[in-house]
């Protein structure tokens, strides 16, 4: 059997994992803070896109994205960061979510 790369790093990982696990290494985590209606507003604008061409090419629910733009609703943890990939790199995430 060939170890592959990919095998080599899925290994790795698992290894990281059980470290943390054990209390061995604190593995670096980052928090996505909860975006407010004008930067959710923001974000969406700057793709060029409608309310309705958003919801359809990134797959998020029309409701919830009208309630985080009018700050009756904030995304949660999932949405922030899709929110946040979007924003960096929203072809990425139009290439990938569109198949």
């Amino acid at each position: 059997m060939t170890r592959t790369q990919i095998g080599l790093d899925v290994e790795a990982a698992l290894g990281e994992a059980l470290a943390h696990a054990r209390g061995e290494v604190a593995l670096p985590s980052r928090i996505i803070d909860a975006p407010t209606a004008e930067h959710v507003r923001a974000i969406r604008e700057a793709t060029g896109l409608s309310r309705a061409k958003f919801e359809t090419i990134y797959g998020i629910d029309a409701r919830a994205l009208q309630d985080w733009e009018q700050g009756r609703r904030t995304p949660d943890r999932t949405a922030r960061v899709l929110l946040a990939v979007i924003q960096k790199e929203p072809d990425a995430v139009k290439r990938t979510v569109s198949g």
